[in-house]
């Protein structure tokens, strides 16, 4: 062969080997081009530039793969520390390159008992006990885009040793040891009981935990520990202290205690071996309220200083499970020590935003773990900060939340030409207004009639609204009572008063209806399918909107942490806080508070029947007002007003015990 022609194919043959390992090279990187082994784009989302993940590796071929990771506590007391199950799946071609890869983590203690989603999926295993299905899409979606997946059972739950205890030490160390193993620095076991060694040598230690409900409060928990290597958490309709989920500052709150959510989601196993943990359960929390060292334990808001993994909230404003004040004072206590973060609210229930807005979420979730997992820049932390539903599948967004021009501003009560229906504004108001507690009735009852006189409740109207009026965050109603008996609830709720069109919250399924068809979110199995039923808004027309609402205690006036027997015929001044929310009180309508008794389905009765008098100098109500007290004056000077139709609920049921499980189903 002439050497001409002989230098000519080596550089041919050079050069096709370099392009074959660039190309090799490019397959094996997480924002590799789309190629052969592209997935197809899921519904409403379109094939993307350069500068995100890529379905670009087999979900059917991943390693599918369970380890026991030693959380190094013996919570169940048998000597020996429990070993908590992780069911992982991941790419085999990037394991073959060797490749590190993050991981998105969901830790429940839901994967047996309850299952996850709207749909109630609980984990599979095949003859062998390796993972089949996970629930939900996370696998499905993210695997092919190079992460890692990873399921952890809680302890004592499922396949884990140990205990649950509600959000305690065990909960918390559950997954916490799981994201040091991550990182190399906890012992996992390719078995539950045997001594050889697992290593995630495929991972770089970049966690993301997710979830909702119960899992969102392990994923705040966790990152309430400060432990390096968890990058972000995106908390679901979470708790953010353990108490606040059953008591409301001592008034018990419409729930069982802590024992019974463990005894439900506990396995059998456990059950037998945990009498010592479910006795404190019971112990120390006594349905009183009085604070206790087991709620301190399980109070992640005073640790957020410790918290260095980026926040992605989601929470339905009107969720009456895990309600908002979780929230509120976790995005507060956030804001405050500068951590980064991002919020969704919705006009649901306890909803996950799969089921009420799909497509835009599983886009959204993907930038954010991209941007905070792979370090792309796709600008998703320049966005606006907070997308908040205004109408069922309406949604605004702020650059800051709450805006920065909220201020906060005192409205008082003012007696009005009817008993029990006063006046609403920045004046002091005098005189008293006398209520009778009624359990029978809540606060819709109350809310229905809150233009005629009746004997549970005391109304106090705005006037009509020249323009619209937002607010935004938390309140606080301050109330100067003197009650008839030794014990007294009390209840505070805010009310748009006027026409709307909102989700129906306190139906079935919380907000949405679940629908037959099917969308598919990421790649199949035989055993584990990408596909989910599809949902829509369910909606009701209504003559107001609760937006707001917080209880108490009477008794506990003195000391948040300790109630006490009350003086009859004595004044007392006690602070209720109401749950965060972000609503706009359209131009027409007014603004209205209502205080009353007993909450039905909300709260428990105390055991009197008191009569209330409520000193209306010595009360008011402080409220995050977008543009403060001059918003306010120029929009409460509009003639005439809105008056609610008949005193009915025009199709949205009365309040009910939702969901008495975290994460529990909703339809």
């Amino acid at each position: 062969m002439p050497i001409r022609a002989r230098r000519t194919r080596l550089l041919w043959r050079a050069f096709i080997a370099a392009a074959l390992t660039a190309l090799l090279a490019t397959l094996m990187s997480p924002g590799a081009a789309l190629g052969a082994a592209q997935a197809p784009a899921a519904p409403g989302e379109t094939l993307r530039p350069p500068g995100e993940s890529r379905p670009v590796y087999s979900y059917e071929d991943a390693i599918r793969e369970s380890v026991w990771v030693d959380t190094r506590i013996d919570g169940d007391a048998d000597g020996r520390t429990d070993r908590v199950a992780v069911d992982i799946v991941r790419p085999r071609e990037l394991d073959r390159a060797g490749r590190e890869i993050p991981v998105i983590m969901d830790a429940s203690p839901y994967y047996s008992c309850c299952g996850r989603g709207n749909e109630s999926q609980k984990k599979t295993y095949d003859a062998n006990g390796q993972p089949v299905q996970l629930p939900l899409y996370y696998d499905n979606y993210f695997v092919p885009r190079g992460y890692g997946y990873v399921a952890v059972d809680l302890a004592g739950t499922n396949r884990s040793d140990g205990c649950v205890d509600i959000g305690g030490r065990s909960d918390t160390q559950s997954a916490k040891a799981v994201v040091d193993w991550l990182n190399g620095r906890a012992r996992g076991y390719t078995s539950r009981t045997g001594t050889e060694p697992a290593r995630a040598s495929w991972s770089n230690g970049k966690t993301g935990m997710i979830g909702k409900s119960y899992d969102g409060t392990v994923a705040q928990g966790v990152a309430a520990t400060g432990v390096p290597g968890l990058k972000t958490i995106v908390p679901i309709g979470a708790i953010s202290s353990w108490y606040d989920y059953y008591f409301a500052k001592g008034a018990p709150l419409y729930d069982s205690g802590p024992d019974s959510l463990s005894d439900y989601v506990e396995s059998p196993e456990a059950r037998a071996r945990c009498g010592a943990v479910q006795r404190r359960l019971v112990d120390e929390a006594p349905r009183t309220g009085d604070w206790t060292r087991l709620w301190s334990e399980r109070d992640y808001v005073p640790d957020v200083d410790k918290v260095k993994a980026s926040v992605f909230v989601v929470h339905g404003m009107q969720d009456l499970n895990v309600r908002t004040k979780h929230f509120g004072q976790w995005w507060d206590a956030l804001a405050e020590h500068g951590v980064d973060r991002k919020i969704w609210l919705s006009q649901t229930g306890h909803v996950d935003p799969f089921d009420f807005r799909r497509a835009d979420w599983v886009r959204t979730l993907h930038r954010w773990f991209d941007h905070e997992l792979m370090g792309y820049d796709n600008g998703v932390d320049r966005e606006p900060m907070a997308d908040i539903e205004r109408a069922p599948d309406r949604w605004t967004t702020d650059r800051v939340w709450p805006p920065r021009t909220t201020d906060t501003v005192k409205l008082r009560p003012a007696k009005g030409t009817s008993p029990g229906v006063g006046t609403l504004g920045p004046r002091r108001g005098s005189g008293t207004e006398t209520f009778t507690d009624d359990p029978k009735l809540g606060e819709t009852d109350w809310a229905a009639r809150i233009g005629t006189s009746t004997p549970e409740k005391a109304g106090f109207l705005s006037k009509p609204l020249a323009r619209d009026l937002r607010l935004s965050g938390s309140s606080k109603v301050t109330v100067t009572a003197t009650p008839t008996t030794r014990t007294a609830h009390l209840s505070a709720v805010l009310v748009d008063l006027g026409p709307d069109t909102i989700r129906n919250y306190a139906a079935s399924g919380e907000g949405i209806s679940t629908l037959p068809e099917r969308s598919c979110w990421g790649a199949s199995t035989t055993g584990d399918s990408a596909c989910f039923k599809e949902t829509r808004a369910k909606t009701a027309d209504v003559d107001y909107t609760i937006f707001s609402r917080g209880w108490a205690d009477l008794g506990n006036w003195a000391d948040d942490e300790k109630g006490r027997p009350l003086t009859p015929g004595k004044p007392y001044t006690i602070t209720l806080d109401l749950a965060a929310s972000d609503h706009v009180v359209p131009k027409g309508h007014r603004l209205a508070l209502i205080i009353g008794g007993t909450d039905k389905n909300l709260i428990d009765p105390p055991a009197d029947t008191p009569t209330l008098g409520i000193d209306l100098s010595r009360t008011y109500a402080k409220v995050p007002l977008v543009g403060g007290a001059k918003a306010f004056a120029t929009s409460a000077t509009a003639p005439g007003s809105v008056t609610p139709r008949e005193a009915r609920l025009d199709g949205v049921a009365p309040p009910r015990p939702l969901n008495p499980v975290p994460g529990g189903r909703t339809s």
